[in-house]
Formats: structure tokens, C-alpha cells, sequence
């Protein structure tokens, strides 16, 4: 996956970068507390929202135990309603292949809706080296561009910003992409939306090729969701001569009562309505509507991989409601950019690593970027446990062990800088695994408790340098219980 942020550092030094910018931290608490509390009031709404959620889960699960026989059916169902389906096996070849096909229609520009598919192989800037400009036209999406920014949140890309950085980015950057902001702009909702509005609609108009992704595919019929607030995605869906959709393989469900399920749980989830204020369908081509070619782009870049593993294949549930950031202490005080990836927060800490693996830096670091409340769980509506995958995934980062690494089994090496951990693992293993010895160190911890230091020494220090160190009491369990039972043991 191409998709990491060049130049980002791990995640625990970006987080801590973050941490001192006041007017981040400021933005994201507000946003974040913002939606969460508008969502738990539109779940609250529904009386069967466990049993949805349930049903969430097993319609993902069912599709992914049977991606193959789907993803056929998707492919045929396509094909027969006028459409041209490829498959890419990563991120250069789905880039290489969006950018032929753009080119042989002899454009040199396209509109794009939102969709984090081509954020993640990095499509805007492969098109760029193609001579081919990329117009995002999701409002967020185009403050990000025209701020040269990365995205921060899954739903509100440009949550790091407030209206006022907004306002600013407009006046100065919307010039060089084409319409300038209006004269005297200033930073109310109002006019900042039609700003945004005067500037995209002349590319809406003259552009001939779309760019999409989508929330969903119906295997059964080849039909494509997308699901949106604005507006601009069915622009983009209906007005240009040609439409190419890239679109992650775990999207597909098998039929259209599916959608029955996710239409109700994914806006609840993320923007906190009963429905999408625009939900468009496209299935193929028809004559003398929409476009008149139309072609769908199969991503794997790593799914299949994430698929091999029994515990973190769950994360191709998720269907990008955002819910989980919206909750995650961390992600609200870190921010998005800290994850380096286009899928931050606890998703993103779980998906990255087994989209890219877990050689770099950086990924190896995201399963640590969680205090493992279990937020994230409770909130997410098809039920991904994220702590169980991020617990896995570290096991997977400090043991090695075998995965599923381009279709290959391997045997992963440790990461590096965690020898000490692994050690004092093994050290506690054998302990537990000796009860003598074990009973011996505690009675030895008890005695000595009044020399422990208050920091630990070594790697140790990193640990209790945001952390105090639990006091040891005067007596062990064991021991307690002994004396209190009058000698009785109870299981020695």
C-alpha cells in the first residue's frame, strides 16, 4: 500500500508533536465530541439496533468467507449491464490502469468524489506525474487539496481545520485551481459553502471524466452505492462521458436486501442521520443517462492478505462510518495525521499494519496507538473487536510468527527495539509456569518494597516516564489468604 505519508515518523513521536498544537487538539475535541453525542442520539432512536448491528456483522462475515463466488458474480453482473471490469493486485497497477483509461479518452483532467481507495494507492499524485490535474470536489476533500493538506478523519477529512484556516485557505489557493473565492470572503458557514459551490460547479460542467469509489457493490445485479451529505458525489456520478470507480473487493455484498441493513447503521454511525441526504446508485450504462462508459476497478493491494488471518480479517468489515475515531481518546488528542495513513484512528491501527504489514517504522508502531478501552468496539456497527486485532497485531510485531505476506506465506521477523519485551515475557512465563518461584519473588518484592525506585531502569523508563509505578503491598495474596484462612491453602 502506497498510501503512508512521506516523511511521517512512528506513531508515538507524530502523537507527540501533536500534542502541542493548541489550536489541533481544540478543533478535534470539538468536533469529535460534536458528532459523537449527535450519534448516540440518533442510535438511541432505534429499539433493534443490537439486532442490526448483529446482522451487520454476519452479512460481512458470510461475504468475506465467500469472496470469491461474489466477487465473480460482480464482475459477470457488470459486464451484462454494459461495464468493464479490472482487477488490480495493488496500488501501481490500479493507478496505472485509471490513468489509460483516462487517457484514451484524450482528457487531460477529472473530477473525483470522495473515496479513500484512490487516497490509498495515491491516484491524485499518479495522474499528476501523467499530466493529468485530479479536481477533488467533497467539500472536505477540496480544503485538503487546495490546503496541500493530508487528510485527517475518515467522514470530516479536514477536522484539523477551523473556519477561520478555512476562510484563509480559500482566498489565498482557489485561484490557482480555478475560480478565485469571492471579494471580501468571509468565514461563516454560509459563504464559505458557496464559495466551494461557485468554484467546483464550473468543473462539474466541463469535465468528461469521473472518478469515483463506493460504499457498497451488489454482486447480484452490478450495482454500485455511493452514499453522501452534498451533493457533488452525484455530480460527479452522473454528468461526466466516462466513469471509472476504484473500489476495495471487501465493498461487495451479495444482495440488495443487504443494503437494507448498512443504509440504516452507516449514517447513524457516522454523520448521525436517519438516512444519506443523497444516495446514488449506478448500475453499467444506459443510453441517453449518465455516462456513456463506464468501468470498475477491483482493489486487492493487500486485502486478500488480511483476509489469510483468522483474527484480523474482521477489519474487512468496517464500513468506514468513522464512529470508532469519533470515541478514541487517543485519536482525539493525537489527531489523524499522527496515524500516516489515509485510514487513521482505530481502524486505521488495525487495517494499515495488514494492508502494508509491519516491516516499517511507523506501522509497526499503530497497534501500540490505543489505551485499549474498548470504545471503539461498542460504537462500531458491524461489530469489529479492534482491541482483540490490536492485541494480535502486536503479538505479531514483538513475536514474528507466520502471515500471509502478496499472496505468500511467510514467517515475519520481530520487529526491532522490542528484545527487551520479549524477554520479560518469557520471564513471566516461566514464573507463572513455577509456583515456587513465583510465590518466592513475591515474598522477596514484599520485603524489599520500601528500596524499589519509582522509575524503572533501561527500556523500562519509557514506561514509567508517563506512568506511576504500582505500589507492591506489604504481603502477597497467597500469603494474605494463608493467614486469614487460618493455614488453609486452598489450591496448593
Amino acid at each position: 500500500m502506497s498510501g503512508t505519508f512521506v516523511g511521517m515518523p512512528a506513531f508515538p513521536k507524530a502523537a507527540h508533536d501533536a500534542l502541542h498544537d493548541p489550536t489541533l487538539r481544540g478543533n478535534l475535541r470539538h468536533a469529535t465530541h460534536t458528532i459523537r453525542a449527535r450519534r448516540a442520539r440518533a442510535v438511541g432512536e432505534l429499539s433493534d439496533w443490537a439486532e442490526l448491528r448483529e446482522a451487520g456483522r454476519r452479512i460481512k462475515d458470510h461475504t468475506l468467507r465467500h469472496l470469491d463466488r461474489y466477487l465473480v458474480q460482480l464482475e459477470e453482473a457488470v459486464t451484462a449491464a454494459g461495464g468493464t471490469v479490472h482487477w488490480a493486485v495493488d496500488a501501481d497497477e490500479a493507478n496505472r490502469i485509471v490513468a489509460e483509461l483516462v487517457r484514451a479518452t484524450g482528457e487531460s483532467e477529472v473530477v473525483k468524489v470522495k473515496s479513500m481507495a484512490t487516497q490509498e494507492t495515491g491516484l491524485n499524485e499518479a495522474l499528476a506525474a501523467e499530466g493529468i490535474r485530479a479536481y477533488e470536489t467533497d467539500l472536505a476533500e477540496l480544503i485538503v487539496q487546495l490546503g496541500e493538506d493530508r487528510p485527517s478523519h475518515i467522514l470530516v477529512p479536514a477536522i484539523h481545520r477551523n473556519r477561520r484556516e478555512i476562510r484563509d485557505i480559500f482566498r489565498t489557493e482557489m485561484g490557482k485551481w480555478g475560480r478565485p473565492a469571492p471579494e471580501g470572503l468571509t468565514d461563516t458557514p454560509a459563504e464559505l459553502a458557496e464559495a466551494a459551490r461557485l468554484h467546483l460547479r464550473e468543473k462539474f460542467l466541463r469535465a468528461k471524466v469521473g472518478i469515483s469509489g463506493a460504499n457498497f457493490m451488489v454482486a447480484e445485479t452490478g450495482t454500485l452505492v455511493v452514499v453522501e451529505s452534498e451533493g457533488n458525489g452525484r455530480m460527479c456520478l452522473t454528468l461526466p462521458e466516462t466513469l471509472i470507480s476504484v473500489v476495495g473487493i471487501e465493498k461487495v455484498v451479495p444482495a440488495w436486501r443487504d443494503l437494507e441493513v448498512f443504509l440504516q447503521t452507516l449514517p447513524r454511525s457516522s454523520t448521525a442521520e436517519r438516512m444519506n441526504p443523497y444516495t446514488s446508485m449506478w448500475t453499467g450504462t444506459t443510453d441517453g443517462d449518465g455516462p456513456r462508459a463506464f468501468h470498475l476497478v477491483l482493489l486487492d493491494n493487500g486485502r486478500t492478505d488480511a483476509l489469510a488471518d483468522q483474527v484480523g480479517r474482521q477489519a474487512l468489515r468496517c464500513i468506514r462510518c468513522s464512529a470508532c475515531l469519533n470515541v478514541c481518546p487517543v485519536y482525539e488528542r493525537a489527531g489523524g495525521h499522527a496515524y500516516g495513513s489515509v485510514y487513521p484512528g482505530p481502524i486505521g491501527a488495525i487495517l494499515s499494519p495488514q494492508l502494508r504489514g509491519t516491516a516499517s517504522e511507523i506501522d509497526a508502531s499503530l497497534p501500540y496507538a490505543s489505551s485499549l478501552c474498548g470504545a471503539c468496539y461498542e460504537v462500531c456497527p458491524v461489530a469489529i473487536d479492534i482491541p482483540e486485532v490490536l492485541v494480535h497485531l502486536r503479538e505479531r510485531v514483538v513475536e514474528g510468527g507466520p502471515a500471509v505476506r502478496q499472496g505468500n506465506k511467510v514467517v515475519l521477523r520481530p520487529a526491532k527495539g522490542h528484545a527487551a519485551e520479549r524477554a520479560a515475557m518469557r520471564a513471566a512465563r516461566w514464573a507463572f509456569t513455577h509456583p515456587g518461584a513465583l510465590r518466592a519473588g513475591q515474598r522477596l518484592a514484599s520485603r524489599t518494597r520500601r528500596l524499589h525506585p519509582r522509575t524503572l531502569p533501561g527500556p523500562g523508563r519509557a514506561w514509567s516516564d508517563t506512568r506511576d509505578l504500582p505500589a507492591v503491598p506489604p504481603e502477597s495474596f497467597r500469603d494474605w489468604w494463608r493467614r486469614t484462612r487460618g493455614g488453609e491453602d486452598g489450591g496448593e
